[in-house]
């Protein structure tokens, strides 16, 4: 066998230096994956709430008939809006979206003025005004039920309405179906709202696995539980959160009412004619 005979075959060298930079590069790659699992894993906060802050002396341009207010809870303090009327038929107690605060919020008080109820909002922590940060889920519900349970004994006997926005709906859904029968409210509305944040981030984040997500906001539990009536909204062009999440909802709580509004997006449901029409409906039946 001359030398050249010998050269040729050990050709197969190669192959075998490229199983190894295949194998180098399977590893580089799952370890990328193991490092972006943990990071969401330990910064989900980052990615789920996108609060706007405000200046601790900012004042709020709402009216002589709001009140703004505080509500203590563990390390924190929530910064709440309350228009409260002279006599109330009842209140709306309103759980806002994922961004902004108080300031993009709290609007319309001519649409609640004019129904007659009162309008509750707070800002969760390290949003507006508010102090702390959000450190997880039952923390989060721990938040909206002190400040729910703040003001409940003024609206004894009067009409208790919840709603959820967004990332509000599963709040609303989920402080609802923990509450005792009386403490329930007589109507939840839930706009824009979610089957769950599991299945949401599914959608979008398919390549993240389910057990990593420390806020599941099973919406889809939690409506089968309440007593009162229950109110969906939902754009028809929500890409954010398709209206497909409604109707799964509607299958589990099949007592509930569905409004797909014609036109509407995520960010703008509130525009339309449909939206507001329906929800002065259900406030006042």
């Amino acid at each position: 066998m001359t030398l050249q005979t010998l050269s040729s075959a050990a050709r197969p060298a190669p192959i075998f230096r490229w199983k190894k930079w295949l194998t180098l590069t399977a590893c580089t790659a799952a370890l990328a994956y193991a490092a972006v699992i943990a990071l969401l894993a330990w910064q989900q906060e980052a990615l789920l709430f996108q609060p706007q802050k405000l200046p601790a002396d900012h004042a709020f341009k709402v009216g002589v008939d709001v009140k703004e207010s505080w509500v203590d809870v563990p390390g924190a303090r929530l910064n709440a809006l309350h228009l409260q009327l002279p006599k109330p038929d009842g209140v709306v107690f309103f759980l806002h979206g994922n961004g902004g605060n108080l300031v993009d919020w709290f609007v319309n008080l001519d649409f609640y003025r004019q129904l007659n109820f009162d309008l509750y909002m707070i800002d969760y922590r390290g949003y507006g005004k508010s102090s702390g940060h959000i450190e997880s889920q039952a923390q989060l519900m721990a938040d909206v039920r002190t400040a729910w349970l703040g003001i409940a004994p003024r609206y004894a006997g009067l009409r208790r309405v919840f709603f959820g926005r967004s990332l509000g709906a599963g709040l609303a859904a989920e402080l609802a179906a923990d509450l005792s029968a009386d403490m329930q409210p007589d109507l939840t509305v839930l706009a824009s709202p979610y089957s769950s944040m599991v299945a949401l981030a599914q959608e979008h984040y398919p390549w993240v696995p389910a057990a990593v997500l420390r806020y599941p906001l099973r919406t889809d539990e939690a409506l089968p539980r309440l007593r009162g009536s229950v109110l969906l909204l939902h754009g028809e062009r929500d890409t954010l959160i398709p209206p497909a999440h409604s109707q799964r909802l509607l299958r589990v709580a099949p007592a509930a009412r569905l409004v797909i509004v014609p036109g509407a997006g995520h960010n703008d449901l509130q525009r339309f004619n449909a939206y507001s029409d329906a929800l002065a409906v259900a406030l006042r039946p």
